[in-house]
């Protein structure tokens, strides 16, 4: 037997299945219950979300107050 095949068995074994079971059980209900910390918070997160996207999607603007970098002449402008 190859080492996959032999690792796919393990996991159709009774054993794996019930710990495949019971780890689908334990993660619904750890999202369930963070879940329902996270929904009172969830306007304050979005508020809180506004300023970072300011400050980190206008990073590529180059700055305020730094023209010096611009090569372009008034004839040029498209």
């Amino acid at each position: 037997m190859s080492q996959s095949s032999r690792e796919s068995w393990r996991w159709r074994s009774p054993a794996g299945i019930a710990l495949l079971v019971f780890l689908g059980i334990a993660a619904f209900f750890l999202f369930t219950e963070h879940l329902a910390h996270i929904i009172p918070v969830l306007p304050w997160l979005f508020l809180l979300l506004c300023p970072l996207m300011h400050v980190f999607m206008h990073g590529s603007h180059g700055g305020h107050g730094d023209h010096r970098n611009h090569n372009t002449h008034d004839g040029d402008e498209k």
